[in-house]
């Protein structure tokens, strides 16, 4: 880690662009598998088909797909966001529907009966008693998300990515190789570590309904 110390201003340069373009990915990929999630679990019928899709490309290998995004989107950022949301669909559109089944039917019966409209009873009831397994899936998702981003500098996404690919490419710099797999792998462990507080934390309080105003 000799590495980090002596070219910091670079590293942290690295490790600022790894950070933003994982929690752009995962902000995007959430306001699109909460509102997603919330359809799946009100249309049945379109969880199997949805599901099965996204399914499929989460099994697409990431440079696979990085590539096939390139005519698209470009050759960049752009494309390994595009593809880093992909990714992060399966994870948290399962867990969104997870949290929504779980929820005790009577509590939604009560919710409908003094008179919320569907929209308040998934934001004031729903979204706060599924949030525990949306936040589960959020930090399965993140660890992927920063871990998949490393290959994204390969793409021209910058990132921590730049550090061990260079390492490759200049035979016997593992100072490099070593320094960025390290990084990648506390951010994901510095990433996991406190989206599990706030999961516990959100477990530990007490919510029940809003009453609609």
């Amino acid at each position: 880690m000799t590495y980090v110390i002596t070219a910091w201003p670079r590293v942290s340069g690295l490790l600022v662009q790894h950070i933003a373009i994982t929690l752009v990915a995962l902000l995007m990929a959430s306001a699109i598998a909460l509102p997603l999630g919330w359809l799946l679990d009100r249309y049945r019928r379109l969880q199997a088909p949805v599901l099965g899709l996204l399914g499929i490309l989460y099994t697409v290998p990431s440079i696979a797909l990085m590539i096939i995004l390139i005519p698209f989107f470009g050759l960049g950022a752009r494309s390994v966001l595009v593809a880093l949301i992909l990714y992060s669909q399966v994870i948290l559109v399962r867990n969104v529907l997870v949290g929504l089944s779980s929820i005790d039917a009577t509590v939604l019966e009560v919710a409908r009966g003094i008179g919320m409209s569907p929209v308040q009873i998934a934001w004031r009831v729903q979204l706060p008693l599924a949030l525990p397994v949306i936040l589960a899936g959020l930090r399965v998702a993140a660890v992927a998300v920063i871990a998949i981003a490393a290959v994204g500098a390969r793409f021209g996404a910058g990132g921590l990515g730049v550090l061990m690919f260079e390492g490759i490419a200049q035979a016997g710099r593992f100072d490099k190789i070593v320094s960025g797999g390290v990084l990648v792998a506390l951010l994901a462990l510095l990433a996991n570590g406190g989206l599990r507080l706030a999961e516990r934390a959100v477990r530990r309080t007490d919510i029940g309904i809003v009453l609609p105003v």
